[in-house]
């Protein structure tokens, strides 16, 4: 089981970005809730956006929510973060996670199983 994102790197400020995250090893269908977050230097990493297995539900934290949008085709194995108006405060390491060990709970990291590498999202202002 593996995840793996990218699409990460250099943006203005009022860019977009589109990541990915590409899963191997087991269909992410399957793995019900994927969630994306994202961890600036010196901070905690946070929760960013999550989607339900059949990507009916979305869920966007209040920093992002009207600038990104989380999708997913389970056909591609893939789930895919939008990132529009970006501003430098967005700047991290964007990770993508998977398999709740307790359903509901989407906001927290320690609550998912699976982590891909990360993939770095600059903002230059």
């Amino acid at each position: 089981v593996q995840l793996q994102a990218f699409g990460g790197g250099l943006v203005q400020t009022g860019g977009s970005l589109r990541l990915s995250c590409v899963a191997s090893g087991r269909a992410f269908s399957s793995y019900a809730t994927v969630g994306w977050f994202r961890q600036a230097p010196g901070k905690e990493r946070e929760f960013v956006a999550a989607i339900s297995d059949s990507g009916a539900s979305t869920y966007v934290a209040d920093a992002v929510k009207g600038r990104f949008a989380i999708s997913r085709d389970n056909a591609k194995n893939t789930v895919y973060l939008q990132m529009n108006s970006l501003k430098p405060e967005d700047a991290a390491i964007y990770y993508c996670a998977a398999g709740l060990r307790y359903s509901g709970i989407y906001t927290r990291s320690n609550n998912y199983k699976y982590w891909g590498q990360g993939t770095l999202v600059t903002v230059s202002s």
